[in-house]
């Protein structure tokens, strides 16, 4: 039998603590199993929702300009709204004024963040030359300067030209920094010999800025690479370095 056979394992007395020990663990079983069904167990804490974070100002700013230049684009500044605007960046009417005064403040922004990052992109093309490869400065001027023009062709024309208002020669001089900081290096280096670097370096950018507009809104437009070789050698023979 099977009590016999516990008896014969435990003894009398080893079978009845068994046994007892059986019966306690289903009490602890039961009682468990009822704290459960009674809601005495408090639930796991829940984390609170995160919260999204809030946006720097400067990210605002980018924004409202990011939105307005898309639209300026799609639609002209003339017939864009400063809601739009602002329903484009995802912001109330009000945050539109907490940075700009008005459509012409958005433009004027606009134009200054396309001259420093023309400027940012004229040096860093000017830096990659070797130091003492002053033709081959000369030459990633003229390139970097002709294409960064053509290639923001349209917004250029918003930014200078469509929308009417008062030549900014701080921007202007801004643009052609790059290559007067060029020449007056080469001159220290002896490279060439220019008497005012500013004023060749003016001289150049207004020339470069205006064969680039001819052949955006002029009745022939021009073939890139030509445009590109012509103003190269005009720069080189202003130094007096020739091409070749």
């Amino acid at each position: 039998m099977r009590g016999d056979n516990y008896g014969g394992r435990f003894g009398s007395a080893g079978s009845s603590q068994w046994l007892k020990a059986c019966l306690s663990l289903k009490a602890e079983d039961i009682a468990v199993s009822d704290t459960i069904q009674s809601g005495d167990i408090s639930p796991m804490p829940q984390r609170p929702p995160t919260r999204p974070r809030a946006k720097s100002p400067e990210k605002r700013k980018d924004d409202l300009m990011n939105a307005a230049q898309r639209l300026f684009l799609e639609n002209g500044p003339a017939a864009t709204t400063i809601e739009q605007i602002a329903s484009a960046a995802d912001v109330a009417k009000g945050t539109f004024y907490v940075y700009f005064a008005s459509k012409e403040d958005v433009l004027a922004a606009l134009s200054d963040r396309f001259v420093i990052q023309y400027v940012d992109m004229l040096r860093a093309t000017i830096s990659k030359s070797p130091s003492r490869d002053w033709k081959g400065k000369i030459a990633a001027w003229a390139k970097s300067g002709v294409t960064g023009l053509l290639d923001a062709g349209p917004l250029a024309e918003i930014l200078f030209h469509a929308h009417q208002q008062p030549v900014d020669w701080n921007r202007h001089n801004a643009m052609a920094a790059p290559l007067e900081e060029l020449l007056r290096a080469g001159s220290s280096d002896g490279a060439w010999s220019i008497g005012d670097p500013h004023f060749t370096a003016t001289f150049l950018f207004s020339g470069l800025h205006g064969v680039v507009d001819d052949a955006l809104f002029g009745a022939t437009p021009i073939n890139r690479n030509e445009l590109v070789r012509r103003v190269r050698v005009l720069a080189l023979r202003v130094v007096a370095l020739d091409e070749e």
